[in-house]
């Protein structure tokens, strides 16, 4: 049997029989360099040169900046500034849905953390409201994706350390278009909630709504800092990462003071556990991607798509296809690791900008965490709704129809994603 073949049916098998996806890499790994007589030696080798990136400190200390932001009340004070700015909107409560995953995303980069948070608050209340459990979760779980693609992503931290892309670059690439799916979101809500009404929370009143801004506004420095910082060349995003926790710290600690300092070693100690599980899969995605690559594995595939269509347009569609595929048994950041070399490949064949490339993987891989069997969004959602998942999953059906919408569209127009790139980084065009 073909090497490559039996890497990726050995890692699938084993990833059926729920073996963690970190094993499951290193086990298949290693089974066909035995195979192929290959020192098993360049295992631990290629698992250390995965991790082995200044880069990649830059994750922990985001997940730790959304522990922070949950163990004190910075999302709350989100929730208020959501409500305030689109909550008087008919299907005003699904708008501050989005709108605070909107934000949230461009705090913690983590789109579970947004699900849990913000769920664990509006799905409730929506109920209250009115609105299906199953539309609840859905659009709760959908939102929250934009966690992978509005800045500071963990994802494109990686695809930028991995691919040898600039982080800055596919930062600002990923601003316009995770708004655009945000405003697709709210728009889709708005005609739901004319069509079975819905209710809009009523207006505050302008002085109240500029005092929640107020309150709010702090927080809201979060990504100014981390993208200013980054884009602007005053720090690395590991540096703006650091800079975005310590922020963090001060309104928690000094400003708002709804955070004990007693409780700061339970938070490092629970971002250093959120922060163990992936960087073992990343060290396992390390051997396993060198052995695809080894295996000539992007040759492989990029003569096989070339047979079936040298159309640029066309071979987008069919990695968009693929990578949907992925995306409901890998998470994002596995399928990112492990595809990496495949995605630049059918990228450079089709004449795509890496960032550009970039982004537009990663907001397809984004919809995975809705669909099943993966779907880890959809499942903390639907939970914490009380619904049935398969009821969930139709619900959510169209809502991930967009983000897949704005993908195709960003590949028509790619100064959806280029655009603000070219303004702010013009020296990498």
């Amino acid at each position: 049997m073909n090497p490559l073949v039996t890497l990726l049916l050995s890692f699938f098998v084993l990833i059926a029989l729920r073996v963690n996806i970190g094993f499951s890499l290193i086990l298949s790994s290693a089974f066909v360099m035995l195979l192929q007589d290959l020192p098993l030696i360049s295992v631990v080798n290629q698992m250390y040169a995965g991790i082995d990136s200044f880069t990649l400190l830059a994750v922990p200390f985001f997940m730790l900046l959304g522990r922070i932001l949950n163990a004190g009340s910075i999302t709350n004070r989100l929730l208020e500034v959501a409500d305030a700015t689109v909550g008087h909107v008919r299907g005003g409560l699904g708008h501050v849905n989005v709108f605070v995953s909107m934000v949230f995303a461009s705090l913690s980069g983590s789109a579970a953390a947004d699900t849990a948070s913000v769920g664990s608050i509006l799905i409730p209340a929506m109920k209250k409201a009115g609105y299906p459990a199953p539309f609840a979760a859905a659009l709760t779980a959908a939102s929250s994706t934009l966690g992978v693609i509005i800045p500071p992503s963990i994802i494109l931290i990686i695809y930028g350390a991995f691919g040898n892309v600039s982080i800055g670059a596919l930062f600002v690439g990923g601003v316009v278009p995770g708004l655009l799916i945000g405003l697709f979101m709210m728009a889709y809500t708005y005609v739901l909630a004319l069509h079975y009404g819905y209710p809009a929370n009523p207006f505050p009143g302008m002085r109240v709504a500029g005092r929640v801004l107020v309150r709010g506004a702090p927080a809201l420095m979060i990504p100014v800092i981390v993208l200013g910082g980054i884009v602007g060349g005053f720090f690395t995003p590991t540096e703006g990462a650091i800079a975005a926790v310590l922020w963090a710290l001060f309104l928690s600690l000094v400003v708002y003071r709804d955070i004990a300092l007693r409780t700061l070693p339970k938070l490092l100690a629970d971002a250093v556990v959120d922060f163990a599980i992936p960087m073992f899969t990343v060290a396992g995605a390390g051997i396993f991607g060198w052995l695809i690559a080894y295996l000539g594995a992007s040759k492989i595939v990029v003569d096989f798509i070339l047979g079936v269509t040298s159309n640029g347009f066309l071979i987008m569609l069919l990695l968009i296809g693929f990578l949907l595929l992925v995306g409901m048994v890998l998470n994002p950041l596995s399928a990112t690791l492990i595809f990496l070399p495949i995605i630049q490949a059918l990228g450079d064949t089709a004449g795509m900008n890496p960032i550009h490339m970039g982004v537009l993987s990663t907001i397809v891989l984004s919809v995975g965490l809705v669909t099943p069997p993966y779907g880890i969004c959809l499942l903390i959602a639907s939970q914490i709704a009380g619904a049935p998942l398969g009821r969930s999953m139709l619900a959510a059906a169209p809502i991930c129809g967009l983000t897949i919408l704005v993908a195709i569209l960003s590949i028509v127009f790619p100064d959806i994603v280029l655009g603000l790139p070219k303004l702010l980084v013009p020296e990498l065009f």
